[in-house]
């Protein structure tokens, strides 16, 4: 059964929270800006670099002998990376030839989650109900139950033991004739499965099942307490690098920018497919930081223009047009200053193209400006002449007076 927590806010200490939020929104607001700015930077740097790097870059068909021409060259190459090497787990005695051996925790325990509903109250403050409800779940690390909300589940964690994470890595691993440096060695998964002994389990409160050992009474019935530990390990392979030579071993290519380069993926791939995921991968973070400093910069306004939304909470139904429009506003403003830095930014950053493009847009307006002028104003067709009135047919003409018959005296 869930578990409700009210808690209950004055509208003073709203108001208080309030003024403290203009602050932090300022602070906010000024690092969001900040981080637009510098994504900005960041990304068109990692470009120009991998644009160099890439012109430069050997594709080198053989790693099979350590070459001094070289030597200093950045260089793509595809060879087996493996090592003598035996690994040894110091708490279990786990011995593997392996790149890296890993081993990880999980605790079985109960987990408490948390969801709040507010609600607005007449004269300003403000009810919070909090219901918190609890689950068991695999965790990495042991859960402290003294501190969760409901009584009847305080103090219900335990664990039978606790193991801690630990990894180790070969020294030397060998690429070809090179070695790798340990930049590369972090860049090798450890994904395998470690088949480990039964000697381990005791199969009784101890079982062992492929590359876990699990603590408990029953693996597939796990209980609160039981903790299970896997080990996996790193057997490295194929794999393609880019890298720049040094003696027999490899370091970052640095541009003069101050940007840098070092890569290992797993598998044979082309120079030019790692350096397409290379730039992929930028883009993908100039996105992400993009929308994240957007983001940031819409809660930082919130929060410094809350306190108007906070006045109006002593009326909640006219709070709640406020906050309408304090959010519609925030958003649409923060997201145009975030435009306006990005393209800022953008220019600063790029202004040869910058220039180019102005220099570009201005004289598509002066063309189309100019033909405009010079077009010819379209003739006007000449009205059609109005057809002639017909005449008048002409009046009949009166007929003559008949003549004045003569006398004798005439």
């Amino acid at each position: 059964m869930a578990y409700q927590e009210v808690t209950k806010t004055s509208y003073g200490s709203r108001l208080g929270n309030s003024l403290k939020g203009i602050v932090t929104g300022l602070v906010l607001f000024v690092a969001a800006t900040v981080l637009l700015w510098w994504n900005e930077g960041r990304a068109v740097k990692t470009s120009r670099m991998l644009k160099t790097a890439e012109t430069e870059c050997v594709d080198v068909a053989s790693v099979a002998s350590v070459d001094a021409a070289l030597e200093g060259k950045l260089i793509h190459a595809v060879a087996v990376a493996k090592t003598d090497e035996v690994l040894t787990d110091p708490d279990y005695g786990v011995s593997v030839n392996a790149i890296r051996l890993v081993r990880r925790s999980e605790y079985y325990q109960w987990v408490e989650h948390s969801t709040s509903e507010t609600k607005d109250k007449i004269g300003g403050g403000q009810e919070t109900v909090t219901t918190y409800t609890y689950s068991k779940e695999w965790v990495s690390s042991p859960v402290n139950s003294d501190s969760f909300k409901d009584p009847d589940y305080q103090g219900s964690n335990y664990v039978r033991t606790t193991v801690p994470d630990n990894e180790l890595t070969a020294q030397k691993v060998d690429f070809g004739a090179y070695v790798l440096p340990p930049a590369m060695v972090g860049s090798i998964p450890a994904d395998a499965s470690v088949s480990l002994p039964a000697s381990l389990g005791n199969g009784i409160d101890t079982f062992v099942d492929g590359n876990v050992i699990y603590y408990g009474e029953n693996p597939s019935t796990p209980a609160i307490g039981d903790v299970r530990v896997t080990f996996k390990e790193a057997d490295g392979g194929e794999a393609s690098i880019l890298g720049k030579v040094t003696g027999n071993t490899f370091e970052s290519y640095k541009h003069k920018n101050g940007k840098s380069l070092i890569a290992l993926s797993m598998g044979n791939h082309s120079m030019e497919s790692m350096f397409e995921s290379e730039k992929a991968a930028n883009k993908a973070i100039l996105w992400l930081l993009r929308i994240l400093g957007i983001i940031l910069v819409v809660a930082a306004l919130r929060m410094m223009f809350s306190i108007l939304v906070t006045i109006l909470k002593v009326l909640p139904p006219l709070a709640k047009v406020g906050e309408l429009g304090v959010n519609l506003v925030t958003a649409v403003v923060g997201f145009v200053w975030a435009l306006i830095i990005i393209i800022i930014a953008w220019v600063a950053y790029r202004p040869v193209l910058a220039i180019a493009l102005a220099v570009a847009i201005a004289a598509l307006i002066y063309f189309l400006i100019t033909k405009s002028k010079k077009a010819p104003a379209p003739e006007v067709a000449p009205a059609a002449a109005a057809p002639a009135a017909p005449a008048a047919p002409a009046a009949p003409a009166a007929p003559a007076a008949p003549e004045a018959p003569k006398t004798d005296a005439e």
